[in-house]
């Protein structure tokens, strides 16, 4: 499974490969659809980079610092906008994202109980990226708040909880509420308490009542056009149980493709990505200009989840190009620290798909260990900060991404620009 001889060869078929994140089509393209922003990466990368142990790849970035000016690339995808520190799925992320030099910013889609699109992780999060518990939309929560209980010695008996769909409210009444870190207080005796929580390498100073702005899918896409920045949307599961309505999954899948329609986008600045195998292939046989880019998501929580390479060529058989998994099924580590792309990653590119994955800058201080999801099946090889661009790099090279979403996207667009990505 740990086969170094094969990464010459995984890179040279990334050369092969036809690739959006490395395309150089025309102007229009390079731009997306708006007029583009000076990119401003602040100190991380710089942080990062002097962190690593000494090697040729940290020389070549310390090349990079003394840059002038970066531009945006397609390598770098906004997850959610820039939600390491700021409130995912609003205004402010995606400006955030862009400015950082995201060539690609993604809107989770889902739907309100009049069936309007909008931006948010999930159907049923808004108790914990929304402030909607401290309102008077509480009452139509599904599952109102609950206090967390404990026992005479203060030990938790219950866990706080709540849950808040975006099916439950119209609209008008989502357009009410801000957004805040996504994030919960399972000790807490009150709603205040449990809107906090938010994680200690994150922040809460972009939540406040003058930003958190929610948006709905169609002003996503026009705030992405005026950021210059192409789009990936992801048609969210529904927690209700479909038809909704009479509202169809179908019908929901060509809802959110109709809508970049009608606002002129091309179908090349758009890659629609799904976690359901049904979606990507409604839109590779209805919507094939958009079904050609279309990205399927794989939800594997270990390795042993992860599909064999017969499964993997069945998708391209299907009509499936693009597959985008979590960043650990992609590498592997061996006993000398090395970081080296995983058997499912050779599979992948045998099978003739094409790989984005998902998420940097998402687990905390690395140097910590045990780094959680993202890092599991390498993380013997990650002992500091510095080693996110080592992994960014076997990414890059050895693997051949396309494309990498981060909640912090200067990282990434540094990498990408010292390398010459596109």
């Amino acid at each position: 499974m740990r086969r170094t001889l094969l990464t010459m060869t995984l890179a040279t078929l990334t050369g092969l490969l036809p690739g959006w994140a490395l395309a150089d089509r025309d102007d229009d393209d390079r731009r997306g659809s708006g007029k583009s922003q000076s990119v401003q990466l602040g100190p991380r990368p710089y942080f990062l980079v002097n962190d690593m142990i000494d090697s040729p790849l940290k020389q070549r970035l310390l090349a990079c610092t003394s840059r002038e000016s970066f531009k945006r690339t397609e390598f770098s995808i906004g997850h959610r906008g820039a939600a390491l520190q700021f409130p995912e799925h609003t205004k402010e992320s995606y400006e955030a994202a862009a400015r950082m030099g995201a060539g690609i910013v993604e809107c989770d889609v889902t739907f309100t109980k009049d069936k309007e699109l909008v931006c948010r992780h999930a159907q049923n999060d808004l108790h914990t990226t929304t402030n909607i518990l401290a309102t008077p939309l509480a009452e139509k929560c599904i599952k109102p708040f609950t206090p967390a209980t404990f026992d005479a010695n203060g030990k938790r008996l219950t866990a706080a909880s709540a849950e808040c769909r975006a099916s439950e409210i119209t609209l008008a009444e989502f357009r009410t509420l801000r957004g805040k870190m996504d994030a919960s207080n399972p000790n807490a005796r009150t709603v205040a308490e449990y809107l906090g929580g938010t994680a200690n390498f994150r922040t809460d100073l972009y939540s406040g009542p003058s930003s958190g702005t929610l948006l709905t899918h169609k002003e996503s896409i026009e705030l992405f056009k005026q950021l210059g920045v192409k789009m990936t949307p992801e048609l969210k599961s529904p927690s209700v149980t479909m038809p909704f309505d009479g509202f169809s999954q179908q019908a929901y899948a060509q809802k959110m493709i109709d809508e970049y329609k009608q606002a002129g986008v091309p179908a090349r600045h758009v890659w629609p990505q799904s976690f359901d195998k049904n979606d990507v292939l409604y839109w590779v046989h209805n919507e094939p200009a958009f079904g050609r880019q279309a990205v399927y998501l794989d939800d594997a929580n270990t390795v042993a989840d992860l599909p064999g390479a017969a499964e993997l060529a069945g998708y391209r058989a299907q009509g499936i190009r693009i597959v985008a998994p979590p960043t650990f099924a992609l590498l592997s580590a061996d006993a000398n620290g090395n970081i080296l792309p995983s058997q499912y990653a050779i599979n992948a590119k045998q099978a003739g798909l094409d790989i984005i994955t998902w998420t940097l800058e998402r687990s905390g201080i690395l140097a910590d260990g045990n780094n959680g999801f993202y890092y599991q099946s390498f993380d013997s090889a990650v002992t500091r900060e510095g080693d996110m661009m080592r992994v960014l790099d076997v990414l890059a090279k050895d693997v051949g991404i396309l494309g990498i979403f981060t909640d912090w996207p200067a990282t990434v667009t540094f990498y990408a620009n010292c390398m010459g990505l596109k």
